[in-house]
C-alpha cells in the first residue's frame, strides 16, 4: 500500500464502481497547504457531510491534512446509479461534489481577502485562465476487497497527523475520525458503524469480467 517512505504509490486511475470500498486519496493544488486553516476544513467538512447524502455511501475513516485528503468510504452497490449517465455513488461523481464546493469557496474568499495569493492558484492555458485548488486528476483511489486490509488502512489513515509532526497521538488531531473510533466525543463528523467481516459484490461487476 505505501513504499518505503510511508507515501502512497503513484497510478493512474481506473474507477471501478462495483460495490467495493474505496481507499482515497487527493491533494491540494502543487501540495500546498491550502487546507491548513479551520475555516478551509470546516468547509471540506460540510461538503463531506452533503456528499454522503447526495451519493448514499458509508464512511468508514477520514483525515484533512494540510495539504491532502485521505478517505475510506463504501459506495454500496446499490447506491449506484444504474444509469450510465449518471454520477450518483460513481467515485467521480463522490470526488465532483467533495473538491468543486470547496475549491470554489476558497477561490472566492481569496479574491475577496487575498487577491495577491489568488495568484498562486492561477492556471494558464492556450484556451483560458482559472484557479486551481486542487491538484489535476483523480488522485489515488484503491477498491479494497480484503477486510483486513480496512483495518490497516483506517490506522494509516489516522496516523497521518502523527506522522507528520503535527500530533503525539492520532485522537489529539481534531480534523480526522481517530477520536470517534475510540469513542470520544467528537464535533465535527461521525463515521458509519457498518464496516464488515467480508466484502460482497455481485458478481457480474467484479473487477475483470
Amino acid at each position: 500500500m505505501t513504499d518505503e517512505s510511508g507515501s502512497l504509490p503513484r497510478k493512474n486511475v481506473k474507477h471501478y464502481d462495483n460495490g467495493e470500498p474505496h481507499f482515497l486519496t487527493f491533494s491540494c493544488y502543487r501540495r500546498m497547504s491550502l487546507l491548513s486553516s479551520d475555516r478551509t476544513r470546516q468547509w471540506f467538512v460540510e461538503a463531506l457531510s452533503d456528499a454522503r447524502i447526495v451519493h448514499g455511501f458509508h464512511l468508514w475513516a477520514w483525515v484533512i491534512m494540510p495539504d491532502h485528503v485521505h478517505l475510506l468510504l463504501w459506495p454500496p452497490f446499490a447506491s449506484i446509479s444504474p444509469d450510465p449517465r449518471s454520477m450518483r455513488g460513481r467515485i467521480c461523481g463522490i470526488l465532483s461534489s467533495l473538491k468543486k464546493p470547496v475549491g470554489e469557496k476558497a477561490v472566492d474568499y481569496l479574491r475577496d481577502n487575498a487577491p495577491d495569493s489568488l495568484r498562486l492558484l492561477r492556471v494558464e492555458n492556450a484556451k483560458r485562465t482559472y484557479h486551481r485548488f486542487w491538484q489535476a486528476g483523480s488522485g489515488y483511489d484503491e477498491n479494497v476487497s480484503e477486510p483486513s486490509a480496512l483495518h490497516a488502512i483506517i490506522e494509516y489513515i489516522h496516523l497521518n497527523p502523527v506522522r507528520r509532526g503535527l500530533v503525539n497521538r492520532p485522537e489529539e488531531w481534531p480534523w480526522s475520525s481517530a477520536c470517534d473510533w475510540l469513542g470520544l466525543d467528537h464535533p465535527f463528523l461521525r463515521i458509519d458503524r457498518t464496516l464488515p467481516e467480508t466484502v460482497s459484490v455481485p458478481w457480474k461487476v467484479r473487477r475483470g469480467d
